[in-house]
């Protein structure tokens, strides 16, 4: 099954990101520029996915993924999250809105997989989570190539010994949601790429994909060189035509007045990846880890700051490498990289 990546004749995959960014527009041009191209399953409901799954068919007949949130129902710091939700308060009443009730779900978790089952998608990935080995043969046996995201070599030899066809590595220079299986302090070792891959080839024999601060052919070409079979990359297609992302948060990319990036529980109660702005200023120290509880409590603040035009509220998820973004179409953006990835292996 692992052919899958080698009949790629590009090794560049969409990374899937939820919340609108990974339409079926991007993940088909990605697709038929001879890459990846993947639809984010993440906080939609599984029949939402399907028709994601039934149009991208009709814009391409190339292999393309879909990803979906492992659940994992962890304690919770009832009283953190109740005090958390008092100190927004004041933000939901400047935009007129109420916050959301902040409660567990598995993301429609059931009926995602049987979606996946019945579609019989050309390659699943995994995020938050390794599923069990029932699942995964399951999947597999249906003839779809099965990915699970890790970002430790103790989540790579758990996904391994699952029967996961091939990891996606990812490096705490990633944007968006940190791929741990845990929620907790002591979850995330925040290794970098490169030295992350280093740490879970030697551990598992499995093909590995590379993901996180992935803007250029040139860091195409070091993880191809550190052993990777194919680079997953998710800001770089940010600022595509094709991408869903807000206009606000595109524009912010380029945006001088945000200067960094930074991870933080303060949106969604998960670690995740972006651009330095006030709400994560004032509130990162103050969220507990609460998922999806706190991603629930947000979603109608966040929503109204974006239709208020206002980026400092927003969820602006983004790699270190973000400045690097560019605005040009999917396909076009696929060959740009490789003509990059050309040029740095032609130099050596």
């Amino acid at each position: 099954m692992w052919k899958m990546l080698h009949t790629l004749s590009v090794p560049i995959i969409q990374a899937p990101m939820a919340g609108g960014v990974s339409t079926p527009k991007l993940a088909a041009a990605v697709s038929n520029a001879g890459g990846l191209g993947f639809l984010a399953g993440g906080y939609k409901t599984a029949e939402e996915m399907r028709k994601e799954i039934m149009t991208i068919r009709t814009l391409t007949d190339a292999p393309f993924g879909v990803n979906v949130f492992v659940p994992n129902e962890e304690d919770v710091d009832m009283e953190a999250l109740l005090r958390y939700q008092q100190v927004l308060e004041k933000e939901a009443e400047r935009f007129s809105v109420t916050l959301g009730e902040a409660k567990w779900d598995d993301d429609d978790w059931e009926a995602k997989l049987s979606v996946l089952y019945e579609e019989k998608v050309p390659v699943v990935s995994f995020t938050f989570g390794c599923p069990s080995s029932d699942i995964i043969a399951k999947l597999k046996d249906n003839g779809s190539f099965v990915i699970v995201t890790v970002t430790s070599k103790t989540e790579a030899q758990i996904a391994a010994q699952a029967g996961a066809d091939a990891l996606c590595v990812q490096g705490l220079e990633a944007g968006g949601h940190r791929a741990t299986f845990r929620n907790d302090e002591t979850a995330d070792e925040n290794v970098s790429l490169l030295v992350l891959l280093q740490q879970i080839r030697e551990a598992v024999d499995l093909p590995l994909i590379a993901a996180g601060g992935i803007m250029h052919g040139r860091d195409i070409a070091a993880v191809l060189g550190a052993g990777a079979s194919a680079a997953q990359l998710g800001t770089a297609f940010l600022r595509c035509p094709e991408s869903g992302a807000n206009p606000l948060h595109k524009n912010a990319l380029i945006d001088p007045q945000f200067q960094a990036t930074a991870v933080t529980r303060a949106f969604t109660g998960r670690p995740a990846r972006g651009l330095v702005n006030r709400f994560l200023i004032e509130y990162d120290k103050l969220a507990p880890a609460a998922y999806p509880h706190i991603h629930h409590m947000t979603k109608h603040l966040r929503k109204a700051a974006a239709q208020a035009s206002d980026p400092q509220m927003m969820s602006l998820w983004a790699g270190q490498g973000y400045r690097l973004a560019k605005d040009m179409p999917a396909g076009e953006l696929v060959r740009l990289l490789m003509d990059q990835v050309k040029e740095v292996t032609e130099e050596k």
